[in-house]
């Protein structure tokens, strides 16, 4: 039943054990491994103080031992290994004022937040399910661990983390944790908008984000968010019958942007607090979105487009048009551009510079670069630098 991941990870355990404590998998990894899923990160919880534990490994960095946590770096991989404790009073709505290291597991899991989650594992395999969390498992079913409404009110971020893994997982939320999410809902305006953001992100990732949308909807999450509680409840309403999973947030504000032009790209990422990556991700996006229906698919917008955003142009495409491309088109367009960039362009500006000789530098030199660029990327000039000396002598005698 262990898998590969979980036994690379036993040693630390039996170092553990073999030291006389309680050390066992817990949480997500654990869930994880009973729906066959891909294992990610692997987390330990253990009877052992944080002290303990850095005595018992060579490397061991201590990211949160104020918390309990540090993390055991172990044939190359890391692993956060945790106290188990009890936690104090949420008054930030985020984490405990204060925590408490206990030695019994059952105490550890039980200030978990959903039942699926309320897993450990020995090392042989052996699982502690205290919580009806495999049977939660079995019926798809999201359920908080003990009073719901008292868990949503520790941390606020756990009712978008219900919603999304109703995404992730095809689950439905239970009908006492459903109520709690409403009741509690505003206190996700008090969450730092980083992490709202990652759970947006992991939510839109998932095979049933179309379910987890509904839940947005009925629950009225969305008047909890930035930008949204300005009164854009339409955007998930329009999107929630043609949303297929996206995998990057630049394609999910992309969307956002054109279902409701009237904010700016620059409002989105502002209030999500994303990287200028996503942002410079999602405005090529658009421009490119915005390109193909004045033009259609032709060899210009391929060759601006860069292939890490194709799968993810044509996934907005297919939410805002419901028009599917293939992939193999874009592939066959772009292997017959006559250059795929400027570089490979027969022609540079000291070439301008010469063929022009009483000319100053200045912007000129750019804008025919561009030209020229765009005439032999559409097939109208041929990339040879002869060819090119003669249209430009032609075309271009007095540049601007």
């Amino acid at each position: 039943m262990i898998s590969e991941p979980f036994l690379k990870a036993s040693p630390i355990l039996s170092t553990l054990v073999s030291n006389g404590h309680e050390g066992y998998f817990v949480g997500g990894c654990v869930r994880d491994l009973l729906l066959q899923k891909e294992i990610h990160d692997i987390d330990i919880a253990t009877s052992a103080t944080p002290n303990e534990v850095m005595k018992l490994f060579n490397k061991v960095i201590p990211v949160g031992i104020e918390h309990g946590t540090v993390i055991v770096r172990h044939e190359g991989e890391s692993y956060e290994v945790t106290t188990y404790r009890q936690d104090g009073e949420y008054t930030d709505h985020r984490r405990p004022n204060d925590v408490r290291f206990v030695t019994n597991l059952a105490e550890d899991l039980r200030r978990r937040d959903f039942t699926i989650n309320a897993l450990a594992m020995d090392r042989k395999g052996r699982i502690t399910d205290l919580f009806h969390g495999q049977e939660d498992l079995e019926k798809k079913l999201i359920r908080t661990v003990g009073n719901p409404e008292e868990r949503f009110q520790e941390d606020a971020l756990r009712i978008l983390r219900a919603v999304r893994f109703s995404s992730q997982l095809g689950c439905t939320i239970q009908k006492d944790t459903l109520e709690a999410m409403y009741a509690i809902r505003s206190q996700i305006q008090h969450l730092a908008i980083e992490r709202i953001t990652v759970e947006l992100t992991k939510l839109f990732q998932g095979q049933h984000v179309a379910k987890a949308i509904q839940y947005i909807i009925d629950l009225r999450l969305d008047e909890q968010l930035p930008i949204f509680q300005a009164g854009y409840s339409n955007i998930f309403k329009d999107m929630k019958d043609k949303i297929i999973p996206l995998q990057s947030f630049a394609e999910v504000i992309a969307i956002f942007h054109l279902l409701e032009p009237t904010i700016k790209i620059h409002d989105w990422t502002r209030n999500y607090k994303c990287s200028n990556n996503i942002k410079n991700d999602a405005l090529k996006l658009i421009n490119a979105y915005h390109f193909y229906q004045s033009n259609g698919l032709n060899n210009w917008l391929l060759y601006i487009l860069p292939k890490k955003l194709w799968a993810g142009w044509m996934r907005t495409v297919f939410v805002i048009d419901n028009t599917t491309i293939q992939h193999e088109l874009l592939q066959e367009i772009s292997a017959s551009l006559p250059i795929q960039q400027r570089s490979q362009l027969d022609l540079d500006g000291n070439d301008l510079m010469d063929w022009f000789p009483h000319r100053a530098k200045g912007k000129w030199i750019k804008n025919i670069l561009e030209e020229v660029e765009y005439l032999v990327v559409t097939m109208q000039l041929v990339n040879e630098k002869k060819l090119i000396k003669e249209w430009v002598l032609c075309n271009r005698q007095e540049p601007n």
